[in-house]
C-alpha cells in the first residue's frame, strides 16, 4: 500500500504533490533505486551519526522510542527515522531532538525530487534519502534508523556499518513482499545483519531463531537473542542482565504486556554497542518518560472523546496483524478486567484491504462486547460490512458505521449506562492517524 501524506504548510504540499507525480505509486523492495539516488545526493549515509538499525514485525517503534528516551536521557542527542507518519509527514524525521520544520522539509524534498529525475524511486525512498541528507548535515550523537518495510532489501538497508542492529517481535505481516511463512519473514529482517555488527534480538521459536542465526552468520555478524545473550525478569520492576550486569528499571508507563520486552531489547541494543555511554539511571528515566502515539493510547480530553459517556475510556492502538492483537488484547483485558468488576469493551475497526482481519479479531472474540467497522478514509480498505460479518462469525455482536465518530455516537447508545465503557480503535495507524488529527491530540 502507497503512503498518503498532505501538509497545511503549502511549500511542503507541492513537494508532496510533486513526490506523488514521480512516484510509482507503489511499495517496491530493493535497494539499487535508492543507491543511485543517494550517490546524486552525495551519499550522504556514509556521514551519519552512530546508527542504530531496528526492524521487526511488531514493536520496533516502540523500541525505537526508549532508544531515543535513554540517549536523551543520558545527555546526548539522536537522530530518528520512522514511518509512517500519523497526522504530519514531519512526524518521520527528528533531527537532533526536534522533528523537522515545514520549511526544512520543503527544501530537503525540493533537493532530493531535483536528483530523482529518472530513477523511479518510492515515495518511501524519496523520504529515506531526505531524512539521511538530513541527518548528515546537523551534528547529533546519534541515529535511529527504523526499518520500513522487512530489511533486507528495504531502502533504509543501504546504511554500511551501524553500531548496533536489531530485530524486534516477529510474526505474518507483509506476506505478498516477504514470503507466507515467520521463517522466510524472519530472513528478511535479519538482513540487515551486518559483517562485526552485533544483531539483538528478542527470543524466537526454534525454526524462526535458527533462520535468523543462518542470515546472521551469513552476514558476519554475532546474534544476542533475549533468553541467551540477555535476561528479562518482569514483576514489579523490570530486571535486566547481561554478561556486563543488571539494570533495574520501574515497568514501562507505556500500556501493554508486551512494553517491558520492547524497553529490554532498547536497553540490549545499547548495552551491546561500545560507541555510545549510557548511565543506568537513562535506563530508568525511559521506562518512565517514554511515549509512542497510537499504541495503546489512552485518548486525552477532546472532541472524540467528549462523544462517549463521562468516565469512559478510549484507547487507540495502530495494531494490523494477528501477533499485535494478541498483545492488544491482553493489555485490553487487563484495563477492562482489573480484578474487581468487568467494563463493557466496545472495538472500533478499520482495515487495509491487504490486511487480515479474521486473524486480527480472534483475540477479541470473548473480551468484545460489540464491533463497529468503519471504514479507512483515502486508503484502500476492507469494506465494513464485511469486517462486521468476521466480528458476527466471531461470536461478536457487529454494526458499522461511516466514521469513527458516528461509531463513538453509536456506542453512547447501547453502552451500559450504569458502567462507562471502553473503548479500543485498531486495526489501522492511518486510522489511528485520522484519529488523533480529529481529537486534537497531534504528535510531537
Amino acid at each position: 500500500m502507497p503512503d498518503h501524506a498532505t501538509s497545511a504548510h503549502p511549500a511542503v504540499q507541492a513537494q508532496l504533490d510533486r513526490l506523488w507525480s514521480l512516484s510509482p505509486g507503489a511499495d517496491i523492495l530493493g535497494l539499487e533505486r535508492i543507491a543511485a539516488l543517494l550517490d546524486r545526493l552525495g551519499n550522504p549515509h556514509h556521514r551519519l551519526p552512530p546508527v542504530l538499525h531496528v526492524a521487526g514485525t511488531n514493536g520496533k517503534g516502540s523500541t525505537c522510542a526508549f532508544l531515543r528516551s535513554a540517549i536523551e536521557a543520558a545527555g546526548l542527542s539522536a537522530d530518528v527515522y520512522t514511518s509512517p507518519h500519523l497526522v504530519r509527514f514531519n512526524e518521520r524525521i527528528r533531527i537532533a531532538g526536534h522533528l523537522i520544520e515545514d520549511d526544512a522539509l520543503a527544501a530537503l524534498l525540493a533537493e532530493v525530487l531535483d536528483q530523482a529525475e529518472g530513477i523511479n524511486a518510492s515515495f518511501f525512498e524519496v523520504t529515506t534519502a531526505a531524512a539521511f541528507l538530513a541527518f548528515s548535515r546537523t551534528p547529533a550523537d546519534a541515529c535511529i534508523i527504523e526499518v520500513g518495510l522487512g530489511g533486507r532489501l528495504d531502502a533504509t538497508n543501504v546504511i554500511p556499518a551501524p553500531i548496533v542492529t536489531g530485530i524486534a517481535q516477529l510474526g505474518l505481516d507483509h506476506q505478498s513482499f516477504l514470503g507466507d511463512t515467520e521463517e522466510a519473514i524472519a530472513g528478511e529482517k535479519a538482513g540487515i545483519a551486518k559483517p562485526g555488527v552485533p544483531l539483538v534480538t528478542m527470543r524466537y521459536g526454534a525454526s524462526v531463531a535458527a533462520r535468523v542465526a543462518e542470515v546472521a552468520t551469513a552476514g558476519g555478524a554475532q546474534v544476542g537473542a533475549l533468553g541467551t545473550a540477555w535476561h528479562l525478569s518482569v514483576g514489579e520492576t523490570l530486571s535486566y542482565t547481561d554478561a556486563n550486569g543488571t539494570i533495574e528499571t520501574p515497568l514501562p508507563t507505556m500500556a501493554g504486556p508486551h512494553q517491558p520486552e520492547n524497553l529490554g531489547l532498547a536497553i540490549a541494543l545499547l548495552r551491546h554497542q561500545s560507541v555510545l555511554d549510557i548511565p543506568p539511571e537513562a535506563y530508568r528515566t525511559a521506562a518512565l518518560a517514554t511515549r509512542w502515539p497510537a499504541r495503546m493510547q489512552r485518548l486525552h480530553p477532546g472532541p472524540l472523546t467528549a462523544l462517549l459517556p463521562p468516565g469512559s475510556q478510549l484507547w487507540l492502538d495502530g495494531g494490523h496483524n494477528p501477533a499485535a492483537a494478541t498483545a492488544i488484547a491482553t493489555a485490553l483485558e487487563a484495563i477492562a478486567h482489573p480484578g474487581i468488576g468487568r467494563s463493557e469493551v466496545h472495538l472500533v475497526l478499520g482495515m487495509l484491504s491487504n490486511k487480515d482481519p479474521a486473524g486480527l479479531l480472534a483475540p477479541f472474540a470473548k473480551l468484545a462486547t460489540t464491533l463497529h467497522a468503519v471504514p479507512v478514509p483515502d486508503h484502500e480498505h476492507h469494506a465494513p460490512a464485511a469486517l462486521a460479518q468476521i466480528a458476527h462469525d466471531l461470536g461478536i455482536a457487529a454494526h458499522t458505521a461511516p466514521d469513527v465518530a458516528t461509531a463513538l455516537r453509536d456506542i453512547t447508545e447501547i453502552a451500559d449506562q450504569a458502567e462507562p465503557p471502553i473503548v479500543l480503535i485498531l486495526g489501522s495507524l492511518y486510522l489511528a492517524g485520522e484519529v488523533l488529527a480529529q481529537n486534537d491530540e497531534l504528535p510531537g
